[in-house]
């Protein structure tokens, strides 16, 4: 099941959100400052274009400087990805083979609001691959 919604969502949503964060990854990758937050922006795309299956995690060590980021990502950015997925994410929802993309641009929200100290991993097996 979570692969035939997985290419539903490819199809319907998956690629051209997966497009955009990686465009974005890109250009902040450009300048040597923004290299982490284009490094998040890869990771929120290679989820964002196979999400089901999979979830977020807070990784072990993020310290400071990930709080420091995630506050500048939020200000800068954060808050209208967020919106973007939530008015998406209702727009989906109004059909009922709609409910589960939804759902899974719901999902996105708290990886696109605070990316930084955050790892993807199955969803099955969420907390054994990180001891």
């Amino acid at each position: 099941m979570k692969t035939i919604l997985n290419i539903i969502w490819l199809l319907l949503a998956g690629l051209w959100l997966c497009l955009g964060y990686l465009v974005a990854g890109v250009l902040l990758c450009v300048t040597v400052i923004a290299i982490p937050f284009g490094l998040a922006a890869f990771r929120i795309g290679g989820y964002a274009l196979w999400p089901f299956g999979r979830t977020v995690v807070d990784r072990r060590g993020a310290g400071g400087a990930s709080f420091v980021g995630n506050v500048l990502w939020l200000i800068l950015a954060g808050w209208w990805l967020a919106l973007g997925h939530i008015v998406t994410g209702i727009a989906q929802c109004v059909t009922i083979i709609g409910i589960p993309l939804g759902i899974a641009n719901f999902k996105l929200i708290p990886v696109s609001l605070l990316p930084l100290g955050k790892e993807i991993v199955p969803s099955d097996r969420p907390f054994t691959d990180r001891w």
